[in-house]
């Protein structure tokens, strides 16, 4: 779901950085193959992914939900020539979807690609993250907070996806809807931690920019 009017979105696009062409093939491949394609971060998000990145030039990044690879690549553009993006993701099918791509990038040798469960993957990362994009099981979002707030670095940046859930986390919540109550507290979680400082923006679905003081 998209917050502001199309007229609004289609203008925004038109006057932000195009996407690489290696990404525009990607956008159109996986509308044409993959279940789903709303899923995709798409232009606008995008690019404003990889601004984040370029500005804070991580060393480390941490991606949970790869899907097709489209978001790993816009947060590929700001990483250190050095530096290494660890991109998990739990359906395995979509692994060479996601290869193929990232092998025709100039970062394809540096993004690490993982599949199962975040869960028990990120523990046995050992690394710092300078830049964490969650984009997965939203029920699960509390629980990789919990998670990852030790291994984040002073001034590190957690970028979380779809945190407005369509607006569903301004109304009255059914019981049965773990997502939804999730969110509600993660956002919470997020607004309230003494290590974060946060903005939600209503762009897309809802994302959120915290940073570690």
């Amino acid at each position: 779901m998209d917050f502001l009017p199309e007229h609004i979105s289609e203008y925004a696009e038109a006057h932000s950085q195009s996407e690489p062409e290696l990404l525009q093939e990607l956008q159109r491949e996986t509308w044409l193959k993959v279940m789903a394609p709303r899923m995709l971060s798409g232009h606008l998000q995008g690019r404003l992914l990889s601004m984040l990145s370029k500005l804070l030039r991580p060393q480390n990044i941490l991606e949970i939900g790869t899907y097709t690879g489209y978001s790993a690549l816009c947060l590929a553009e700001g990483m250190a020539k050095d530096g290494t993006l660890h991109t998990i993701d739990h359906n395995e099918e979509l692994y060479d979807f996601q290869r193929r791509y990232f092998d025709r990038s100039e970062y394809g040798d540096r993004i690490v690609q993982h599949v199962g469960n975040a869960l028990e993957i990120i523990p046995s990362l050992h690394e710092t993250f300078d830049l964490v994009f969650i984009d997965a099981d939203k029920h699960n979002y509390p629980n990789y907070l919990e998670m990852l707030i030790s291994s984040l670095k002073p001034g590190a940046v957690l970028l979380s996806d779809n945190v407005l859930w369509s607006g569903k986390v301004t109304e009255t919540v059914q019981e049965d809807d773990a997502d939804t109550q999730a969110l509600i507290r993660y956002n919470k979680m997020l607004n309230e931690h003494p290590k974060l400082e946060t903005v939600l923006l209503p762009i897309r679905d809802g994302l959120s920019i915290a940073r570690v003081r």
